[in-house]
C-alpha cells in the first residue's frame, strides 16, 4: 500500500511541475518567439507546439520513469524515494529548458542575420578646402573676442 501512495504522490507532483513550467514557459517565451521569427502568427503556432511537444516528452518521461527504482517500504523510504525521482524530473526539465533557448538562440541570430537592416542616411558634412580637406571646425590661436585671447 506505500507504494501505491507513493506513485500517486509522485505523479500528481511531477505532472503538476511539468504543466506548470510548460504554461509558464508558453506564457513568457510568446515575445521571444516574436522577436526570433518576426511574424506574430507563426511565433504563436511555433509556441504552441513547443507547448505539445514540452507535454508529451515530460509526462512521458514521468511514466516511463515510474516503473524504475527502489520499493519503499515505510515512510522514511517513501520520501527517500519522491525526492530521488521528483528531483530527476525536475533535472529533465532544467535540461529540456536549456536547450530549447539553446535552439531558439541560435535561431533568433540567424534570423537576425538575415533581417534588412533599418538605416537612416545622414548628408556626411562638406570638405573646407580652405582647411586642407578638414571636416571639423577650425578655431584660429590668435582670435581675440571681448578682449580675451583664446
Amino acid at each position: 500500500m506505500t507504494m501505491i501512495v507513493t506513485y500517486l504522490v509522485y505523479l500528481a507532483v511531477s505532472v503538476g511541475i511539468a504543466v506548470w513550467v510548460g504554461w509558464t514557459l508558453h506564457r513568457r517565451g510568446r515575445v521571444f518567439l516574436v522577436d526570433a521569427l518576426g511574424k506574430e502568427e507563426l511565433a504563436d503556432s511555433v509556441n504552441h507546439l513547443l507547448l505539445v511537444g514540452f507535454y508529451l516528452v515530460n509526462i512521458g518521461f514521468v511514466a516511463v520513469a515510474l516503473r524504475f527504482g527502489g520499493k519503499a517500504h515505510d515512510a522514511l523510504e517513501s520520501i527517500e524515494y519522491l525526492s530521488l525521482k521528483v528531483g530527476l524530473v525536475l533535472l529533465i526539465l532544467g535540461a529540456m529548458h536549456f536547450l530549447n533557448l539553446l535552439v531558439l538562440s541560435l535561431w533568433r541570430s540567424h534570423a537576425l542575420r538575415d533581417r534588412p537592416v533599418n538605416a537612416v542616411l545622414v548628408d556626411e558634412p562638406k570638405a573646407r578646402p580652405d582647411l586642407g580637406g578638414l571636416r571639423t571646425m577650425a578655431v584660429p590661436l590668435d582670435d581675440e573676442r571681448d578682449g580675451r585671447r583664446w
